[in-house]
């Protein structure tokens, strides 16, 4: 029997696309659930082995449901892959329409951002719905049959569900790029993580002998304390990583859902935990902190641009 990953679907998400661009059909059984929410706890029900889940995107910003996941109380979910699809967005209907006569746009929340142009221009007089995901919204539009609507989704979604694509590449840019990170379940107080949860079948760079794209290594880091209060703390606080020429590729702060100004910072830095210059930065950091935890260590993902 395969290993389940669960993905938000239904068929034709850039969810689904991720999984499969990133790990060998053959090597694992995909599992739609309705939304980012459901995917990612039934790794914690140990419905399914690992998620895969939108984290962040280069026009859009982050996810903040599936970052909020991760740093909830339950300290049970562990980042141990990443993928970065190259996102391309087609607006789609039962037939081909003109655009003057589309009145409604379907799509999961995150879609709109990224297509500001279209809807702000020639779409202005539509309305904006939101959908579970971007092949629920093409599956709503094609079992509807309404004319006046479409969707914001993906060719193969439109394919699958019987659809037309109306305008293809309506993304604000063409080098849209979503990350998706994998997910695994952790058991809370074992320290050394990377020998507590099973690795994903990726396909990597030392899988495929391309020497030329060595792997890199990522890990993430989420940190909050009473000392942020205090002037100059989150300056201590990364400037543990900036003395060991640890470089930050993200750093990003998030409500704490307790009083108003008390956040959490999430960072994302290069190289693996277990290398002794990061490992030294954490220990620094959970002597200014007041909570650190690591999120993951794990092979990043590479640029579908191929730069």
């Amino acid at each position: 029997m395969l290993p389940r990953v669960g993905f938000l679907g239904p068929a034709g998400t850039f969810t689904e696309e991720a999984l499969l661009s990133s790990a060998s059909a053959d090597a694992v059984e995909p599992v739609a659930f309705a939304t980012i929410y459901d995917t990612v706890v039934a790794v914690r029900r140990q419905e399914v082995q690992w998620a895969v889940a939108p984290i962040e995107n280069s026009l859009d910003g982050s996810v903040t449901v599936t970052l909020d996941l991760l740093a909830d109380e339950h300290g049970d979910l562990e980042i141990v892959g990443e993928a970065l699809l190259a996102v391309k967005h087609s607006l789609i209907a039962t037939h081909q329409v003109a655009l003057g006569e589309i009145d409604t746009v379907i799509s999961h929340p995150q879609v709109p951002g990224q297509c500001t142009r279209l809807l702000r221009g020639e779409l202005a007089h539509a309305r904006v719905l939101p959908a579970s995901s971007t092949a629920e919204a093409v599956r709503v539009v094609a079992s509807g049959g309404v004319r006046g609507q479409a969707a914001l989704g993906t060719r193969l979604a439109a394919d699958i569900y019987g659809a037309a694509v109306v305008r293809e590449g309506v993304q604000d840019h063409d080098d849209n790029v979503t990350r998706f990170v994998w997910l695994a379940r952790h058991e809370p107080g074992v320290e050394d993580r990377a020998q507590d949860v099973s690795r994903p079948p990726l396909r990597l760079c030392e899988d495929t002998g391309d020497e030329s794209r060595p792997i890199q290594w990522k890990t993430s880091v989420v940190f909050w304390g009473s000392g942020a209060e205090s002037p100059g703390w989150l300056v201590r606080c990364l400037d543990v990583f900036a003395i060991r020429a640890i470089n930050l590729t993200k750093i990003e702060s998030r409500p704490q859902r307790a009083r108003i100004g008390h956040y959490m910072f999430f960072v994302d830095l290069q190289g693996s935990a277990r290398e002794p210059a990061v490992a030294e930065a954490l220990t620094q950091l959970r002597a200014v902190c007041e909570h650190v935890r690591v999120l993951g260590s794990y092979p990043a993902g590479a640029d579908p641009s191929g730069s």
